[in-house]
């Protein structure tokens, strides 16, 4: 839960700065692929995250990798970071950042079940309607279910939307067992 707290005070922050000097978007997409970078070399951020090596040269190491490639602002909340011994946390803040640029362009994510994987036309309708119905403006991401025999489910904002067959069978048998 801490983690959470932490996550969400300094993407709080980082936002801010990133909307006083107009690079919300810009610091997003460095984020993104800073997530990237940690994931493809999980010893570099294991470095940052050491105890054994102190913050001078942690903050020596990610400009020379960094300086010139991403934005100062978000290389100085590196160095924030490294300071307070928050660099572990990066993955954490960096989606909190996102979930907040999210909220406040009143994008809600959410993600669909089904059977096949969906055409990109499919998907797209899925989303209109699924934003018309809860009035927010709606990105779904495929995912197969095994466990589905045709239809979808739709999972957003901790709310289900069940079109699949098996419910409709289940729905139907209450029916006629009335």
């Amino acid at each position: 839960m801490e983690a959470l707290t932490i996550g969400t005070t300094y993407a709080a922050a980082l936002y801010e700065a990133a909307r006083d000097r107009d690079k919300i978007d810009l610091i997003a997409e460095e984020l993104s692929g800073l997530l990237k970078v940690f994931d493809d070399e999980p010893q570099f951020l294991l470095l940052l995250c050491s105890p054994s090596v102190g913050a001078v040269a942690k903050k020596s190491l990610a400009a020379q990798v960094f300086k010139g490639k991403i934005s100062d602002e978000l290389l100085n909340f590196l160095f924030v970071l490294v300071d307070k011994r928050r660099i572990g946390q990066f993955r954490v803040i960096a989606k909190a950042y996102q979930k907040l640029l999210d909220e406040r362009t009143g994008l809600s994510k959410g993600l669909a079940y089904s059977a096949v994987p969906l055409p990109a036309g499919k998907l797209a309708r899925l989303e209109e309607e699924t934003g018309k119905l809860l009035r927010k403006n709606v990105k779904l991401e495929s995912l197969v279910d095994d466990q589905l025999i045709g239809g979808v489910k739709i999972l957003i904002d901790g709310k289900l939307i069940d079109a699949s067959v098996r419910k409709r069978l289940e729905d139907l048998r209450e029916q006629l067992a009335q």
